[in-house]
């Protein structure tokens, strides 16, 4: 019962991120108190094919930008891993910014080396880890 709670919780909170992040074109949500700073991927359901955004921290490597697939150390990899792993191809808002990225899975070597990244900006990642048995994985959104 809490769960259930709180999933419809996280996803009106979600709702309206994403509503408040598109209309200021990301003068408001890109920074949240707290956290590093924030885009939205837009992404197509693997089975549904029903297109979805979700708010994400990234940090930046070069060009590239890195997600965490980290669904709070959950055992289950999040819906929008998946969703990315079947139309890889997508945008992403970032601050004003709209973007046509490419994603894919980090390497172990990439993993190696962005995951103590990643923890530095945002110290939570390690606690997730230890949360879960899986490997979190890393995202790596390359321009298109």
């Amino acid at each position: 019962m809490v769960t259930k709670l709180f999933w419809k919780a996280f996803g009106a909170g979600t709702t309206g991120h994403v509503l408040t992040y598109r209309a200021t074109h990301g003068l408001v949500g890109h920074r949240v108190p707290g956290l590093p700073a924030m885009l939205l991927l837009d992404h197509v359901g693997a089975k549904s094919g029903k297109r979805r955004t979700t708010p994400l921290v990234y940090v930046p490597d070069g060009d590239d930008l890195v997600l965490v697939a980290s669904k709070g150390g959950h055992a289950r990899n999040p819906a929008w891993f998946h969703n990315l792993r079947a139309h890889p191809d997508t945008a992403v808002q970032v601050g004003s910014e709209r973007r046509p990225v490419h994603a894919r899975v980090a390497t172990s070597e990439e993993r190696k080396r962005l995951w103590p990244r990643v923890v530095d900006a945002y110290s939570g990642y390690a606690g997730y880890q230890r949360r879960t048995e899986r490997e979190i994985p890393l995202v790596i959104l390359e321009p298109r």
